[in-house]
């Protein structure tokens, strides 16, 4: 009866020792989320033709495409990232600049970065001006820079 007893008491304490498996579901860090808008009817999103995007002088995010919007991922390890756009044979330089602050979302997901104060700059050689919508990106709902071209 002993035997029984304490093997009974053993898998009752390993049962309740369990952990549900934990599975992320929550957002994490943002990435940017650029639209294009047309400079002389600024309510009418316009596509960028043949539009490439290089990060960092590295690979091409996007070759070739013609996209009103576009989604690119920030610098997790520096407060800065440059990114080469090109329409046609024109190209313009873009540096995002920001602070980075690390959230802790969940025990799943671990940390997310947000990015605050967040800037950019330009040439202007396609792009004709550009609105900043929020200066702190924490999320993927809305587009946060209107670039005008």
């Amino acid at each position: 009866m002993k035997k029984y007893s304490l093997l009974l008491f053993i898998l009752i304490v390993a049962l309740t020792n369990c952990e549900k498996d934990d599975i992320c579901i929550e957002a994490t860090t943002p990435n940017l989320i650029i639209k294009f808008y047309d400079t002389n009817d600024p309510e009418t999103s316009k596509a960028v033709n043949s539009l490439t995007v290089t990060a960092n002088e590295k690979e091409d995010i996007y070759t070739g495409v013609s996209l009103d919007s576009i989604i690119i991922p920030l610098n997790l390890s520096e407060n800065s990232t440059t990114y080469k756009f090109q329409s046609g044979t024109k190209t313009d330089t873009i540096i995002f600049n920001y602070d980075r602050k690390d959230v802790f979302v969940s025990r799943s997901c671990g940390y997310k970065t947000v990015f605050e104060n967040f800037t950019m700059q330009t040439t202007n050689n396609w792009i004709k001006s550009y609105v900043i919508n929020n200066s702190t990106i924490e999320n993927e709902t809305n587009a946060h820079i209107n670039i005008y071209h």
